[in-house]
């Protein structure tokens, strides 16, 4: 009997594994890789999660990460993407990776304006042009932030209106039209119009913000007309003016917030918990909380839109001109044009680390990373490429700065600076306030440095010697402020880094397991 009562329960445990195996809940981990726009949505999805008991993990990266991944051979290793814009998929899912494709949400481009100078230039209550803004730029009257258009989605939306408008209101950007030195021209002046950029909305609007806090604001920002409503939403608590919300009357492009499936051959459970998050996050009670965020709802719903603020100009039911966006290959190009020619150049300063103890694989990888950066063929890839009118500061240091090697960013130029990076041997202590000073005084004797975006790139991988506090004493007297980014590389203190960063509003990039895509990701905010 005791062995028929064993073989009894046996049977009963494997009913219940069988039965746990058909439950909804029984899938144990769902993966997302998805824009930083998004993150107001991750709350509804996680209690989506939750009632299926089921770990849900979100990974934010740059549209063009989401994108690269895709065209990678490795993949993406998400179980979703959910990018900004359908837009990058279309770019670079060349082997149909992504299957049912949904938009959640829509959300157009706009520029916000501290409210005061929109008054000052006249916007308030009046319908703007994108003309209008090109002059308002050119009068230096006003300056924003804005995206890397190769980096992120509200960058590429804002430029390709910019583009649209420049054609007069085509209906379609073509090749040929890239060509039109009038149309280069009135982009490249409107793009000279930005103050600071970067490679991710959300950390945009952060940026915003802090300065805001500080005293030390911007004049407008172009991002998502729900960020913006974040955005002030934030604001308001700290009792600084809104952004006012310019709407240009001849066209914005629209971001359409697309979730994707991604099939690793998990099984029937995986693709059957993505079904049902599809219908849950288009549920009518799901429809009215995301409808509550600022953003547009792009089918039929019985959900209201957020209430409209007039105070900025805020009305997501309002109609507008919306951009009809260009082929994919168009796209390419347009980008490419972007990185190679119109956006502002850029004034970067990098401090390499070859102290040491970067002895050996360390140095290596870090002279194959500056091999990508400086080969142009290879940067081009991944649209990072330098243009003829960039600047680069290259400053070798360990525990002092061994040299300087400053050049523009034409391929001849960028040989001759990856030579002399190729010359460089570990060895000696590490002080990277040494070189970020160096830095800061190169770029602060530049003549022509107010008409490019200056940056301090520090690339180190352990404990630094020398003084921060002088350091930033000396950062304070330079203005406009140029900020310090860095790169981890091995067991580097990133304490070190992060107080820098922070101090000058910047950030740190890891490029512990990928130095070059560190690199790319730097060069986004650059």
């Amino acid at each position: 009997m005791p062995v028929l009562k064993s073989l009894a329960v046996a049977a009963l445990a494997l009913v219940a594994l069988a039965l746990a195996g058909c439950d909804r809940g029984s899938l144990k981990s769902f993966s997302f890789a998805a824009g930083s726009e998004n993150t107001v949505l991750q709350p509804l999805v996680e209690t989506f999660c939750k009632q299926r008991n089921t770990t849900c993990t979100f990974s934010y990266e740059g549209s063009l990460d989401i994108g690269l991944a895709l065209q990678s051979a490795e993949g993406v290793a998400a179980d979703a993407v959910w990018p900004a814009s359908s837009v990058w998929i279309d770019l670079f899912d060349t082997g149909r990776k992504v299957k049912d494709l949904t938009s959640i949400a829509q959300m157009p481009v706009v520029l916000g304006v501290r409210k005061s100078k929109a008054a000052e230039l006249g916007w308030i209550g009046k319908d703007v042009l994108m003309a209008d803004i090109l002059a308002a730029v050119k009068d230096k009257r006003l300056g924003f932030l804005m995206t890397s258009a190769t980096q992120s989605n509200s960058g590429a939306s804002a430029y390709l209106a910019m583009l649209s408008s420049a054609l007069g209101g085509k209906a379609v950007i073509e090749p040929g039209d890239l060509d039109d030195p009038a149309v280069r021209g009135t982009v490249q002046a409107l793009l000279r119009g930005v103050t600071r950029s970067a490679g991710s909305s959300g950390w945009l609007a952060d940026l915003y913000v802090e300065a805001a806090r500080s005293g030390a604001g911007y004049d407008a920002m172009w991002n998502y007309e729900a960020v913006l409503k974040e955005t002030n939403d934030r604001l308001r608590p700290l009792a600084q003016e809104p952004l006012y919300a310019i709407y240009p009357a001849d066209g914005v492009a629209v971001a359409d917030s697309p979730l994707g499936f991604i099939d690793h051959g998990k099984g029937p459970a995986t693709e059957k918990f993505f079904t049902e998050l599809l219908a849950y996050l288009q549920s009518s009670e799901v429809q009215k909380q995301i409808a509550a965020t600022g953003r547009r709802l792009p089918f039929s719903s019985d959900a209201i839109a957020a209430a409209p603020e007039p105070d900025w100009n805020f009305d997501p039911s309002r109609v507008v001109t919306a951009i009809r966006l260009p082929e994919p290959a168009v796209i390419r190009q347009a980008l490419d044009l972007y990185q190679g020619a119109l956006r502002k150049p850029s004034l970067s300063a990098l401090c390499l680390d070859f102290s040491g103890s970067m002895q050996g694989d360390g140095e290596q990888q870090l002279q194959a990373a500056m091999r990508f950066l400086l080969t142009p063929q290879e940067a081009s890839q991944v649209l990072v490429q330098w243009s003829p009118d960039d600047r680069i500061i290259v400053l070798p240091f360990d525990g002092g700065v061994r040299g300087g090697f400053e050049a523009t960013g034409d391929a001849e130029a960028q040989a001759a600076l990856l030579a002399e990076v190729v010359d460089e041997q570990a060895n000696g202590g590490t002080d990277m306030y040494a070189c970020a000073s160096d830095a800061l005084r190169r770029i602060a004797a530049a003549p022509d440095r107010a008409d490019h975006l200056p940056a301090i790139l520090i690339l180190t991988d352990g404990r630094s010697e020398g003084d921060a506090q002088a350091f930033l004493d000396q950062w304070r007297r330079v203005e406009p402020h140029v900020p310090v980014f860095g790169i981890t590389f091995g067991d580097a203190d990133k304490t070190q880094l992060d107080a820098l960063a922070a101090a000058t509003s910047a950030r740190v990039f890891d490029g512990r397991g990928d130095l070059a895509g560190a690199f790319r990701a730097a060069r986004g905010y650059n």
